[in-house]
């Protein structure tokens, strides 16, 4: 058995003790099932990709509303939404 030392922001680190805890699995378990699917698909297990301005602004929207610095667009309607939307 080897051990392994990591550095993680401690809310990271927190946040995801108490998803892995609902999950059922430890730190260790969770960390031993990434490595295990790095070593089957032979790299790493997830998309890895630099965002887009799109998707960057969007995400910035996102964390604004939820601290508190801006108010979510609301609508009346799923037809006003598709209408801004334009679907």
């Amino acid at each position: 058995m080897a051990t392994i030392n990591i550095r993680v922001d401690e809310k990271l680190k927190k946040e995801s003790e108490k998803i892995f805890d609902e999950l059922g699995i430890s730190m260790t378990g969770a960390m031993t099932i990434f490595l295990k699917a790095v070593v089957r698909t032979n790299s790493i297990p997830f998309t890895l990709e630099i965002p887009n301005k799109e998707t960057i602004k969007a995400f910035k929207e996102v964390d604004d509303i939820s601290s508190g610095k801006a108010k979510a667009k609301k609508y009346s309607s799923a037809a006003d939404l598709r209408k801004e939307l334009k679907v």
